[in-house]
């Protein structure tokens, strides 16, 4: 049952970073929206990853001559790209911060509609 909540938490915090990607006119919002899908995304793939009653991948000097059952550990590969994924998606979410804190010096605002409008005005 804990596992469906997994993938229950992950469909709703990425339909919410979607829906804020899509429908919010304030660039701050949408780049929140961004790190909530990003952790929608991030859940899923743990999620995957996870296998009831295992163990990590590390072997002692005590265990070297048993055999190795690889479904009695867990698969480190998800949670290596998933820190990889982190630090990807913190460096994005700065650089668009960054950009729109260059957007907001240039227009005053931080809404894509009047940043259109006066880019519009621009042009004429």
């Amino acid at each position: 049952m804990i596992l469906k909540l997994n993938y229950l938490a992950m469909i709703i915090l990425m339909m919410l970073g979607l829906w804020a990607m899509i429908a919010k006119k304030n660039i701050i919002k949408k780049l929140i929206g961004m790190a909530i899908f990003q952790t929608g995304i991030i859940l899923f793939y743990i999620s995957m990853g996870a296998k009831e009653g295992s163990t990590i991948p590390i072997l002692d000097y005590h265990h070297v001559h048993d055999p190795i059952i690889a479904s009695h550990y867990a698969n480190p590969l998800t949670q290596i790209l998933m820190l990889t994924a982190i630090v990807v998606g913190v460096a994005t979410l700065g650089l668009g911060l960054t950009l729109a804190r260059k957007i907001y010096s240039q227009y005053s605002t931080f809404n894509e509609d009047e940043i259109i409008a006066k880019l519009k005005d621009s042009d004429d």
